[in-house]
């Protein structure tokens, strides 16, 4: 395997093909302990976590009933934000990767779930499922990196195009499930190839709209209604509990799959992948967040990116259990175990979003004193001749490779 990102050490160099697959081995132990062991324990959890939410988004809506007062605002549009994070992090997300289809539950199962979210849970667990979990980082290969619109690694071509990743990357962020919807569909793609005509395009999309109008009546529509007077206040408190919900998924995603140092890999990387290989990518491709229990259940567990990357279909409660035990296999070869406190991973995640966006090696090379020729040249590359545009970006990126 090839990590794409420009570094001085190839952080696997050192693993023999044997050292790889004794990895692979114990990670499938690992995994096989936890399969063994489930039980009534986590059904408890399950349904303990689908009743907590469910009273705090029914309290909560029941107070913005009152939203015209003030302090029922505040309460009520905190409550129903936590009831959407939990029902989407914890419980959604969790549920349709089909981590708790062994209790064989009608209700809490991922054939039959469908969350408070704009995709569709069909196909939404296509394009995470199947190809995410697949392809994790893999340029080309998964779009989840950076959703098909950023510009994710070193080795992909600049253009002055790049230079708006940051705003467009917030306002995805702001409305990140349709953003969602929007990449499920592969919205981009069928319409750069003029295939919006195609019959299974139009059928995915009809079932887009349909999630997407549901949602929009019980959302700005019916709640708002049984407030009567305080119809706006409660519509405000539903759009801005919708707002903090995409946000807080946009960062734990961003935490798990961005921050500096998680690896990307080239297409041909994967050709042959054994298991083993396939762990090790996980591994290299995820970051973790360390924090609070209730941090923890507030990102679905996935401030264990890592564990949720090698085992995607176990109980989300046990992640913390296996957790020391992965970190002790990162250890014991040498690997480095990426994890860091909310903020810090945020920060490094918007930190890539900003350098990425800019040439190769611009940031690096831009401080207070040379800031004003630094622009100067940036704004060349962006708006000169196409011939200068074409010289100065070679000359940046030859720079940055020599750096």
């Amino acid at each position: 395997m090839t990590a794409l990102q420009k570094k001085d050490v190839n952080p696997i160099e050192h693993l023999t093909p044997e050292d790889v697959e004794l990895i692979g081995k114990e990670l499938d132990e690992i995994r096989q302990g936890v399969m063994d062991s489930r039980g009534e324990a986590d059904a408890r959890y399950i349904r303990k976590v689908i009743d907590v939410h469910r009273k705090i988004e029914l309290g909560s809506r029941a107070v913005l009933l009152a939203s015209g007062f003030p302090p029922a605002w505040i309460a009520g549009t905190i409550g129903l934000s936590i009831a959407k994070i939990l029902e989407n992090m914890e419980i959604g997300h969790n549920i349709l990767h089909g981590q708790w289809d062994w209790m064989r539950d009608p209700k809490i199962h991922s054939t039959t779930w469908e969350w408070d979210m704009a995709s569709p849970a069909e196909q939404w667990k296509h394009s995470h499922n199947e190809l995410h979990h697949t392809y994790t980082n893999v340029i080309g290969k998964d779009n989840d990196l950076g959703y098909g619109i950023m510009r994710v690694d070193e080795d992909q071509p600049w253009t002055p195009m790049y230079l708006g990743q940051p705003l467009w990357s917030f306002i995805n962020a702001c409305f990140f499930e349709y953003g969602i919807a929007a990449y499920d569909l592969e919205l981009g793609a069928v319409i750069a190839k003029k295939q919006t005509g195609d019959p299974e395009f139009r059928r995915r999309a009809k079932q887009v709209l349909v999630k997407i109008g549901r949602q929009v009546r019980k959302d700005y529509v019916i709640h708002p209604l049984l407030s009567g007077p305080n119809f706006l206040a409660t519509l405000a408190a539903n759009f801005t509990a919708n707002i903090v919900r995409n946000l807080w998924s946009n960062s734990v995603i961003l935490c798990g799959h961005f921050p500096e140092g998680v690896e990307t890999f080239e297409k041909k990387s994967i050709d042959g992948e054994t298991r083993g290989e396939w762990y090790l990518r996980q591994m290299l491709g995820s970051a973790n967040i360390s924090g609070s229990k209730a941090m923890h259940i507030l990102t679905g567990n996935l401030s264990h990116q890592i564990e949720h990357h090698l085992f995607p279909d176990l109980p989300s409660n046990r992640y913390a259990e296996i957790a020391p035990k992965i970190r002790d296999l990162f250890d014991r070869y040498g690997l480095n175990y990426h994890t860091a406190p909310l903020p810090k991973q945020v920060g490094s995640a918007w930190h890539k979003i900003i350098r990425l966006s800019l040439p190769n090696g611009w940031l690096a090379n831009t401080n207070a004193r040379n800031l004003p020729s630094q622009l100067a040249k940036l704004w060349k590359m962006t708006t000169g001749e196409p011939k200068v545009r074409r010289r100065l970006i070679r000359e940046q990126a030859a720079m940055a490779a020599a750096a």
